[in-house]
């Protein structure tokens, strides 16, 4: 990735979010963060186990029908390795939910008898849910509890405000506002959370992050850039790739020359939509 590339967003109310986050896990018994598929390093936040300290995590690696099952699965087993809870889910349809309920209520089961000893029976496990900005945590909490509790976007930083969502008798969700971390230092990480558009269109421009997404593209799923545009990409740059899909999709202004904001769009919305296919940008190291 160009080392040029600057990338800046990290909105003032983030800095308010992160104080109030470190307060409300005080009544909070488990953290679940759920983090995209996708890019499972650019989409987990570093500064959280900082924060929950000793609080059992349950990670959800959401949009799991965007990405590559392989890929997936392998991020689990190392998550398992470390000693950490992790589950694949499709929060849009509903897959895999309830095994984040069952996992919920096994995780507490090993910390229970403290509030047992106190006299505090029958307790209500009290469950945080955080994610940085567009990675479905919204549609998360709605699909656990089977109906519309939160606002819904695509865009980040919709969740305004904290809420509880009371999903059975025995378990109650504490819904954060998504937070990213302060800075960007990684630039490839950057470019992963633009990829997905986690990090939005004013921190840096399309026409460059869908360059090298197409890039990424072309050095690991070239086959699916051949499917989806009906070109050959062997022996070719990428901007020579870029034009050609350009041309094919009738991405064109004035002149013959090409219209790179169009096929910017194209490119990056059919990549976050999974029209291109199952595909992860990152692997476990």
């Amino acid at each position: 990735m160009n080392e040029s590339v600057n990338i800046n967003w990290y909105p003032g109310h983030m800095a308010k979010t992160k104080k109030q986050l470190i307060e409300d896990l005080k009544l909070i018994d488990i953290v679940v963060e759920v983090i995209d598929a996708r890019i499972p390093e650019a989409s987990i936040n570093p500064d959280i186990q900082e924060y929950i300290k000793e609080k059992t995590k349950i990670i959800v690696l959401n949009k799991a029908d965007l990405a590559d099952e392989n890929i997936t699965q392998k991020w689990i087993q190392m998550y398992k390795a470390q000693g950490i809870n992790a589950i694949a889910v499709e929060a849009n349809s509903g897959k895999n939910m309830q095994a984040v309920v069952n996992k919920i209520k096994e995780e507490y089961q090993k910390i229970k008898e403290k509030y047992i000893q106190k006299g505090r029976i029958g307790k209500a496990i009290r469950v945080m849910v955080i994610g940085i900005p567009n990675v479905g945590k919204s549609t998360f909490i709605n699909s656990l509890a089977k109906r519309s509790t939160t606002k819904v976007g695509n865009k980040p930083g919709v969740t305004k405000q904290k809420q509880w969502i009371k999903i059975d008798n025995n378990i109650e969700i504490m819904d954060t506002p998504g937070m990213l971390w302060p800075r960007l230092d990684n630039k490839e990480y950057a470019m992963h959370l633009a990829f997905c558009g986690t990090i939005g269109e004013s921190a840096i421009d399309n026409e460059e992050i869908a360059y090298y997404l197409l890039e990424y593209l072309l050095n690991n799923y070239p086959q699916t850039i051949e499917e989806r545009y009906n070109i050959d990409t062997k022996n070719k740059e990428t901007m020579e790739i870029l034009e050609e899909i350009a041309r094919k999709r009738g991405a064109i202004i004035s002149g013959g020359n090409i219209n790179m904001q169009k096929i910017s769009d194209i490119i990056l919305n059919e990549f976050r939509s999974g029209k291109l296919g199952r595909i992860t940008i990152e692997i476990p190291r």
